[in-house]
C-alpha cells in the first residue's frame, strides 16, 4: 500500500508530494526487510515448537510469493519505471516485462524448492540436489532484500533525478531486476546459514557478533544492509567462478 500511495504522490509532481513519496517508498522497503527477518525465523520456530504441517509449508510459499515476489516488483516499478520512463515507450514496456519476469522466476524458485525438499528422488538427471547447507539458486527473500536495500539506500523517486539521469538509473534497476530473476532460477549454490550457531563456538562470541551486527544496522542501515545483501547475492556467482577456475589452474600446474 505504501508503494502504491507513493506512486500516486509521484504523479502530483510537487516537492512536498515527492518528499512524502520518498518516505513511503522507504517504509515499504523497510517492511520488506522486516518480512525477510520473519521469514528466516518462522521455519526454525515451527521446528523448535514441533508445529510444522504440510498446509503450513504451502501457506508459507503463498506468503513468500506475495511478500517477496509481488511487493518488490510493485515497489521497484512505482519508485522507478512507472514515473521516470515515458508511458508506452520501449523502455517502459521492458520495465513491465522484467517486473513480471521477476515475479514468475520467484514463483518458479519457490515451487522448485518445495519439490526438491519433499521429493528429491524424482529430480531429473543432472539437476543439482538440495542440501541443508546450501540453496539451489538465489532465494527469493534475498532477491527481494536486494531490491529493498537499493530503495532504502536511495528512496527518492527516480523521476526527481531528471529525464536523462532518471532513465539511466531506471535502466540499471531493470538490469538488476533481470539479473536477480536469472539468479533465482539458476543452479548456483547459495549458503543457507542453517549451520550457524550449531557448532562449538562460544555463545559469547555469537551474542557479541549479533549485537554488533544489530548496532551497525541501527546506526548505518542504508549502507550496511546494501553491502550485506550485495555480498550475499554476489557470493554465489563468485563461488561458481572459483569452482570453474580451480580445476583449470590445477590442470595447468600438473602440465608444468
Amino acid at each position: 500500500m505504501a508503494a502504491l500511495r507513493g506512486f500516486q504522490l509521484v504523479g502530483g509532481g510537487s516537492g512536498a508530494e515527492l518528499a512524502r513519496a520518498a518516505t513511503l517508498f522507504d517504509h515499504a522497503a523497510i517492511a520488506i526487510g522486516g518480512a525477510v527477518v520473519c521469514d528466516a525465523l518462522d521455519g526454525r520456530i515451527a521446528r523448535m515448537t514441533k508445529t510444522t504441517t504440510e498446509i503450513g509449508v504451502q501457506f508459507d510459499s503463498i506468503a513468500d510469493v506475495l511478500t517477496f515476489g509481488i511487493a518488490p516488483a510493485v515497489l521497484a516499478y512505482a519508485w522507478g519505471v512507472g514515473a521516470a520512463l515515458k508511458d508506452g515507450s520501449p523502455s517502459h514496456k521492458l520495465g513491465w516485462l522484467i517486473s513480471f519476469l521477476y515475479l514468475m522466476c520467484g514463483a518458479f524458485r519457490l515451487a522448485r524448492f518445495n519439490v526438491q525438499a519433499t521429493r528429491p528422488r524424482l529430480l531429473a538427471e543432472g539437476t543439482v540436489k538440495v542440501d541443508k547447507k546450501n540453496f539451489v539458486g538465489l532465494p527469493i527473500p534475498a532477491a527481494a532484500a536486494m531490491i529493498a536495500a537499493v530503495i532504502h539506500f536511495a528512496p527518492k523517486p527516480l523521476v526527481e533525478y531528471g529525464d536523462r539521469a532518471g532513465s539511466i538509473y531506471c535502466g540499471l534497476m531493470i538490469l538488476l531486476t533481470g539479473l536477480l530473476s536469472v539468479l533465482m532460477v539458476s543452479t548456483l549454490r547459495y549458503s543457507s546459514f542453517k549451520s550457524v550457531g550449531a557448532g562449538r563456538r562460544s555463545p559469547r562470541v555469537m551474542i557479541l557478533a549479533v549485537a554488533t551486527g544489530m548496532m551497525l544496522v541501527l546506526l548505518y542501515s542504508r549502507y550496511v544492509l546494501l553491502a550485506v545483501v550485495t555480498a550475499y547475492v554476489l557470493h554465489g556467482i563468485l563461488f561458481k567462478l572459483w569452482s570453474l577456475l580451480r580445476p583449470r589452474a590445477h590442470a595447468e600446474r600438473e602440465e608444468d
